[in-house]
């Protein structure tokens, strides 16, 4: 019997995940700003035969925000320049909905998909941070159910213009003169509440059918949108219950909207801490907590709870009783209100628990203990695979691939070498036809 294969992501986020990863003494602190950082991180996790690079985005913050919020490179600037220093991993961009417009989304993916020989994928987001709507023109940040809304059609006017050529349309018969095949193209056309978009788009179909669709929030209008649209899903779960339960919700709300489940795959966030033993491994955590400022970790927890004011209460009691509601990540919110509640944690403890992970699982062990934590997760249906969340680079990375992947490999659960070229081959996922196509067979 041939055993469920595990897939990884790495979550690529400036020095590390830990807001004081920039401080380690491994760690370059300049290698937010550094193309040959990223460039050995990508090698690293290639090396691995990892399935993408995944980097998020934001568009705003303040003075006390996370450094590699601070300053970042523009997502789908980086990873075309890593397109050409690697071969097969994927690589995927984070972009709004809420800030940008449809057509200039589906022309830059699938100009990142041509360039990388069909390795792209669109982590589709609308924009959880409040003050981005200041940089757009707008006074306050649309609500939560709307963003949801029109993102939810933006999506889908992206698919139709990815669907403008038809495969093999772009006959280019140098001896007749014909470019491409007139029927194959088709004009999006499209009037909806929030979008009008002609089209077609010009950019021909992508190598892999469509880039990838990632999706991350577990929110009842995210998993709604995720089960409707992604190819791949990412979410925070603490402990393999919950993991399950959202497992099982989302892939059945992919039943109702008559897609195979198979098809989308769901990745939990997680936080590996590998040493030569346990204590070991806890004493690298612990290392980065001491580098945190106080200041720095308070605000980032107060941006998660709706900028609470910490101001009239002792760091070292409980969360209050009342929290204030956040227009922006709703569920990551809940999340953290309840992993203080369920360990009784104090307000300074849960702003250095959630200083690396942002609320995502975090796990301690040898090799092998890590390696028989994240196969318990597949095994359980918690999980179809995990995007990494190194608290440092390269170091974090570099100990997983060295030690935890080979105990995979001989397990029979990752694989040994690629065997696609494309992301959507990486991933075990379909290379969908275009609406137009189908028609016509129909």
């Amino acid at each position: 019997m041939v055993k469920k294969q595990i897939h990884f992501g790495v979550f690529l986020m400036g020095t590390g995940h830990h807001m004081a990863s920039w401080r380690h003494p491994d760690v370059p602190a300049d290698g937010f700003e550094d193309f040959k950082y990223y460039q050995e991180i990508a090698g690293i996790a290639e090396k691995g035969k990892l399935d993408m690079l995944f980097l998020s985005d934001g568009l705003s913050f303040n003075r006390l925000s996370h450094p590699a919020e601070i300053v970042r490179f523009d997502p789908l600037t980086l990873l075309p320049a890593l397109a050409v220093v690697t071969s097969k991993i994927g690589l995927v961009a984070t972009a709004s909905t809420t800030y940008n417009e449809p057509f200039h989304i589906a022309r830059k993916f699938s100009s990142m998909d041509h360039l990388s020989n069909g390795r792209s994928a669109w982590n589709v987001v609308t924009s959880y941070y409040e003050h981005e709507a200041g940089n757009f023109g707008k006074n306050k940040h649309l609500a939560h159910d709307l963003r949801y809304e029109r993102a939810t059609e933006f999506v889908e006017v992206v698919k139709g213009l990815w669907d403008s050529w038809e495969a093999g349309a772009l006959i280019r018969d140098k001896k007749s003169g014909v470019y491409y095949e007139p029927d194959k193209l088709h004009t999006l056309n499209h009037e909806g509440k929030h979008f009008y978009v002609k089209g077609p788009l010009n950019s021909s179909r992508s190598p892999q059918g469509r880039p990838v669709i990632i999706q991350a929030g577990s929110s009842e209008a995210g998993t709604t949108l995720a089960a409707q649209t992604a190819d791949v899903i990412f979410t925070a779960q603490q402990t393999l219950e919950d993991a399950q339960k959202f497992y099982e919700k989302v892939k059945r709300k992919v039943i109702d909207f008559d897609r195979n489940p198979d098809e989308v795959k769901i990745m939990p966030g997680v936080s590996p801490f590998i040493g030569r033993t346990e204590a070991e491994a806890r004493k690298k955590y612990e290392q980065l907590q001491d580098l945190i400022v106080p200041e720095v970790g308070l605000d980032f927890l107060s941006d998660y709870l709706g900028g609470m004011d910490f101001s009239n209460y002792s760091l070292d009691e409980p969360l209050p009783e009342v929290i204030p509601e956040t227009n922006g990540n709703q569920s990551r919110r809940e999340l953290i209100i309840d992993l203080a509640r369920r360990e009784n944690l104090t307000i300074r403890q849960l702003y250095k628990r959630i200083a690396g992970s942002r609320g995502h699982w975090t796990i301690f062990g040898t090799p092998e203990q890590i390696a028989d934590q994240l196969e318990s997760w597949i095994i359980g249906k918690g999980a179809d695979g995990f995007n990494l969340m190194f608290q440092y680079f390269p170091g974090g990375l570099s100990d997983f691939v060295e030690q935890v992947i080979p105990i995979l490999q001989k397990r029979g659960v990752f694989r040994t070498e690629y065997s696609d070229v494309t992301l959507r081959g990486h991933l075990s996922l379909s290379i969908p036809e275009s609406r137009y196509a189908e028609l016509k067979m129909n």
